[in-house]
């Protein structure tokens, strides 16, 4: 009877586990998969150098600067003369084809047009306006990309120091299956037990691929952003600059006057307000029609021969005053007021609350006892041995493991969300105040 509860015990127990184990053995990479990659070692400086130099987001937008630019060339230019001649094709008469001379005609105008009202000024001031928006553009992909290359490094790294725990874990735990096994029909060892092991190692290495999965997708972003070959990226921190950052290293006012002075998204939301400006401006001198200044030869055709003439033309603004496009110019110059001053209260709100973050999560990593990691690890690894040696049971030995992943994960989660607290600062103020 007690052999049967003994065997019902095992059927249950492997009907529990067995599918995490397949499932493990289904979640492991593929061999094709675990090809090596080169492996680029990067600080955050030299990340950024590469960042600057290739990525191609970057190179767009500075060539639509440079297209920009050669707008102003173009408003600059005067409208072009305008030449015409005609010659008589058959003399019926005489009939003869293109005759010249007194049997034939010819007929010759020059016209310039000459924009009244300030067009011309005012196209240029439009198109240097749309350079600057052109430029506070790149400056806003800038600073919207170098964040997230900021960001990515910091997190590859603590997840990769978060990876390192579960690799750790992951080895001692499998040697302990492997005694395990080695002692396996000897008695020593329960078979309860050994599947209660396996099923924690399996789990673990579950965990292990779903984080190394995370890695590889920020890995896989960053490499976007910096433009280089599939290669894995390590990122070198330097831990001891970090431990230094201080939100209150700066007062409130200073973040937010660089913001309001340094924000690229605010300077955007300014220039197309002063656009829109200069184009209500333009619209209304549109209302006011140009001249057309001509002079006209004519050989026989007029009421003498010979006949030359000067005169002027313009359209008669009677019906189109430009009404539409002024009323609308003067609408969207509302428009990206408003904008402008919605930008403004989100750029202020964001550095009130980027500071209370900030403040909070350094707050949270200066209470912890820098020695309490070191402390946990030096006593994973007696609980090992002490295990091993049937000091401690079981269940104390895969809870102590348990809470040792669980704190090395909040750790590294802590310290990340404190540098990326700094990033975000660094972000909304414009201004790298935190390096």
């Amino acid at each position: 009877m007690v052999n049967r509860l003994v065997l019902s015990s095992y059927f249950v127990l492997f009907a529990v586990f067995l599918p995490v184990m397949v499932f493990a053995q289904l979640t492991a990479p593929p061999a094709a998969a675990t090809m090596q990659q080169d492996t680029l070692h990067l600080t955050l400086d030299s990340a950024e150098n590469i960042f600057l130099r290739q990525n191609l987001s970057l190179l767009a937008q500075r060539y639509n600067i440079d297209a920009q630019k050669a707008l102003v060339i173009q408003s600059k230019l005067y409208a072009n003369p305008n030449f015409n001649i005609e010659h008589g094709l058959y003399n019926t008469e005489t009939h003869k084809v293109f005759p010249f001379g007194s049997q034939g005609e010819t007929s010759a105008g020059l016209s310039q047009l000459v924009m009244l009202a300030g067009k011309r000024n005012k196209q240029i001031k439009i198109a240097r306006a749309n350079v600057k928006l052109s430029e506070f553009e790149f400056y806003d992909l800038l600073r919207t990309l170098k964040f997230t290359l900021r960001d990515d490094f910091y997190n590859i790294y603590y997840l990769q120091q978060s990876a390192k725990a579960y690799d750790e874990e992951i080895t001692s735990l499998q040697k302990v299956v492997d005694a395990f096994v080695e002692q396996k029909g000897k008695g020593y060892i329960s078979q309860k037990e050994v599947v209660r092991i396996q099923a924690q190692l399996y789990s673990l290495k579950s965990e292990y691929r779903d984080l190394l999965e995370q890695i590889a997708d920020q890995q896989s972003e960053m490499r976007l952003v910096l433009q280089v070959k599939p290669v894995y990226i390590d990122p070198l921190v330097d831990t001891t600059s970090l431990v230094a950052l201080n939100p209150r290293q700066y007062p409130l006012p200073v973040l937010l006057d660089s913001a309001y002075s340094r924000r690229s998204d605010l300077m955007i939301a300014r220039a197309n307000t002063e656009i829109s400006k200069l184009n209500y401006s333009y619209q209304k001198a549109l209302g006011v029609p140009d001249v057309t200044f001509n002079l006209a030869y004519d050989q026989q055709g007029s009421y003498i021969k010979n006949y030359t003439a000067a005169g002027v033309a313009i359209d008669l603004p009677v019906f189109n005053r430009n009404q539409g496009n002024i009323k609308s110019a003067k609408a969207m110059i509302d428009v990206n007021t408003a904008t402008q001053k919605s930008t403004e209260a989100t750029v202020e709100e964001q550095v009130y609350r980027v500071v209370e973050k900030a403040t909070a999560a350094d707050k949270l990593y200066r209470n912890i006892d820098a020695s309490f990691a070191s402390d946990f690890q030096r006593l994973m690894r007696e609980v090992l041995i002490n295990y091993q040696k049937r000091n401690i049971s079981m269940l104390d030995f895969l809870d102590f493991y348990d809470s040792y992943k669980q704190n090395v994960l909040q750790l590294n989660s802590i310290q990340y969300n404190r540098v990326r607290a700094f990033e975000e600062l660094n972000f909304v103020t414009g201004t790298n105040f935190f390096n």
